[in-house]
């Protein structure tokens, strides 16, 4: 708010179905992709119909694919590649130059892409977009001096987050003026598995959909610490449910810990988590539990309280 291929040549073989002609697009869509590594906000190149690396369903009549394909145009572009030209941008949406075109052309009129030679970019404008699901939550004004009390306390980083698919999504972030190991933002997105603030939204899951995000995920090997083993990642979630609070040693990035407490609606669901995270070099994972944990979790429970009178 994460390199064209060779989707323009398949596109070239491919029979165009009648609701590829009504949009002028006849491209293949992607191969799935799981999130990536890296600190920095985590995008994938998309198809317009499979997002995230799921099976999308068609249903019909109201599925307006020529919107879908405009989403995947968007999401091209991302930190690696901020500017592409038109056949980059097709390859990475998974459409023909025509259809890019036409969809690059729309972006611009409406002020969201602006065209530098033969170079497109997105403009701040597409900020909109994002700002619009913040905005429709106002929860997270109310939460801001919290997590900056909390900050002030605690002397590391405070962040919020909600669950989106197999990742988490940075919705707000207190930072202290310390160098961290990662540096986030919000809209910045990261695995559920191996995050604090993940384990704590996947513990608000049933066990049949915390088995199908564990199935989706990519369970891929961040640090030597790292827990894999979908078993074992399960036993811990249960723990973490039991507890009412999680904590993540050095299992997402060397030298970070993270420690999350949920945030609950009034009905007492899980909606989003709340996180302090920390330094191994100044702080071990008990010392953080002994001198974190109170506050942080008085923190979270006071935004819950603010969810409730509001809900």
């Amino acid at each position: 708010m994460p390199h064209p291929s060779d989707h323009d040549a398949r596109a070239d073989t491919r029979i165009d179905s009648p609701a590829d002609k009504a949009t002028g697009a006849t491209g293949p869509t992607a191969a799935p992709q799981g999130p990536e590594s890296g600190s920095a906000s985590t995008s994938t190149r998309v198809s317009p119909v499979d997002e995230r690396g799921e099976t999308a369903e068609r249903p019909g009549d109201s599925f307006v694919q020529s919107f879908a394909r405009g989403l995947a145009v968007i999401r091209a572009f991302d930190a690696q590649r901020p500017s592409q030209t038109l056949s980059e941008v097709a390859a990475a949406a998974g459409l023909t130059r025509a259809a890019a075109r036409r969809i690059l052309l729309t972006l611009q009129t409406l002020g969201y892409v602006v065209a530098d030679g033969r170079q497109f970019r997105l403009t701040a404008k597409i900020l909109d977009l994002g700002f619009a699901y913040l905005t429709s939550m106002p929860i997270w004004n109310l939460a801001e001096p919290v997590m900056e009390h909390l900050v002030a306390q605690v002397h590391e980083s405070c962040s919020a987050s909600v669950l989106d698919r197999t990742d988490i999504v940075y919705v707000l972030r207190v930072p202290t003026q310390k160098i961290i190991a990662i540096n986030l933002a919000t809209g910045s997105r990261l695995p559920a598995f191996c995050t604090s603030m993940g384990r704590v939204l996947l513990a608000g899951l049933d066990d049949a959909k915390l088995d199908t995000l564990l199935e989706a995920s990519e369970l891929k090997q961040r640090t030597p610490r790292t827990v894999t083993d979908p078993a074992e990642l399960k036993r811990i979630i249960a723990q973490v449910r039991e507890q009412n609070w999680a904590i993540v040693d050095q299992e997402l990035e060397v030298g970070l810990i993270s420690l999350s407490a949920p945030i609950r609606d009034r009905q007492g669901r899980i909606i989003a988590a709340m996180n302090v995270s920390g330094n191994a070099q100044r702080s071990t994972a008990k010392q953080m539990i002994r001198d974190f944990l109170p506050p942080l979790q008085a923190a979270a429970q006071r935004v819950s309280a603010m969810v409730a009178l509001r809900g």
